[in-house]
Order: C-alpha cells, then structure tokens, then sequence
C-alpha cells in the first residue's frame, strides 16, 4: 500500500535576515515553509513582497500606514490552501513553486504599467501635460485607481467620462477590474490574482457587472484580454 504524505506549511518571520522597510516600520521579511514527504522548501512570502510597495501604503494627515501584515498573511494562506487542494492527488514540491508563481500574480500590478502608459498619453493629449508628467512620478508611490477616483472629483465631468470610455479601447482592462474588485475589498489589499481570476462563477459575476455598470462595453472582449494577460505569466 503506498504511504501518503501529508503536506503542511507554515509562514513565519525570518529573523535570520536584516529588517526590512515596511511602510516606515522595520520588520523581519515573511517567508513560507512548505514541507511534503520529509522535504520543506522555504522561500520569502510574494504578497509580503508585493504590499511591501510604496503604493500600497495610506496617506493619512502626513503619516503612512501599510497594510495589516496579518491580513498578508491570510492571503498568503488562501493561495497556498488552495493549490494544495488542487493538487491532492499529484502534489509535489517542484508542482507547488510552479502554481504559486502562477496563481499568486496580481492581475493588476501586471496591468498598471500599459495603464499609465495609456493615462500619461490620454492627458498629453488633453492638454495637460504638466498632469500627466506629475502623475508619471506619483505613479511610483500611489495606486493609479485610487488617483483615477480623485479624478473623479477633480476633473470636468466630460472629460471624466472620457478617460473611462477610451481606457476600454486603448489600455489594458485595468480600471474595469479595479471597479469589479472595489466592492469586496476591505482592506489596503487591493489585489486580484490568477487564483481570484479563476474561481467558478467570477468570470460570470464579472460580465454581469460590465452589462450593468457599462452597457456600451462589450463584456467578452474584455474577458479574452484578461485570459490574454494570464496566459503570458
């Protein structure tokens, strides 16, 4: 009878390394062990990674607040739960480093960069230039959504709804996606991974949400460009 191997993990803070910079705090970096029929592999977490971000920290009254590390670390545990579930019957430790460089992409962090190319464009040709070369460098330490809402109260309604109406043709799906995301986020994580992408019914939640918020879009289109993103991890 062939011995099964039960595979447990942990997430820890590697006090072995140098504090790191973590939204003005200095903390130990996370890292995941992950251990399957007597071997572990042990390697530094990607969300702690990610969040460790200037873009992911809040402004508030001059301070910074980065995001709750515990909420990281759930993240971090909902991705690594849910390869091992997926993989129950041809588990390995070579499978789980492929899946969870895989499913634990940022769908868009990844689209950010052709978003702002498209946003940088967009107010050039506005007439805004000093705006676009202003949000070029705010790029670096703010999240383009929550800029793109600032918008929102800030820009003539015309040409708000210009920006939106063109980002559907001439930019990646970024801020369609971001809106899909909002509602079920409560907290500074901000994220919308493959793993996320690929959960039975978000595809159909997604284009009921676009028939709804956006009528004139087409909602497959936009689901092909996603797939599209995906398949070039």
């Amino acid at each position: 009878m062939e011995k099964e191997y039960q595979v447990t993990y942990k997430t820890y803070y590697n006090d072995r390394l140098k504090q790191t910079n973590f939204h003005g705090k200095l903390i130990h970096p996370l890292y995941v062990q992950v251990t399957f029929d007597r071997k572990s592999i042990f390697f530094k977490s990607f969300f702690f990674d990610l969040f460790s971000k200037p873009k992911y920290g809040a402004r508030i009254g001059g301070e910074v607040f980065g995001p709750d590390v515990k909420d990281i670390i759930k993240k971090e545990e909902s991705l690594i739960e849910f390869i091992i579930d997926k993989n129950r019957d041809n588990f390995s430790l070579d499978l789980f480093k492929t899946e969870y460089a895989y499913y634990g992409r940022d769908l868009l962090d990844m689209m950010e960069p052709g978003f702002l190319e498209y946003l940088y464009t967009f107010l050039h040709d506005e007439g805004l230039p000093y705006l676009a070369e202003t949000v070029n460098l705010g790029s670096l330490t703010c999240n383009l959504y929550d800029l793109v809402l600032d918008f929102k109260r800030s820009l003539n309604p015309k040409l708000y709804q210009k920006l939106w109406e063109n980002s559907f043709y001439y930019s990646p799906p970024y801020l369609v996606l971001c809106a899909f995301n909002e509602n079920p986020q409560l907290t500074l994580l901000k994220v919308f991974t493959v793993m996320d992408w690929e959960q039975a019914g978000v595809k159909d939640s997604f284009v009921e949400f676009v028939k709804k918020n956006y009528p004139a879009t087409i909602s497959v289109n936009l689901i092909k460009e996603i797939d599209k993103i995906v398949k070039s991890i």
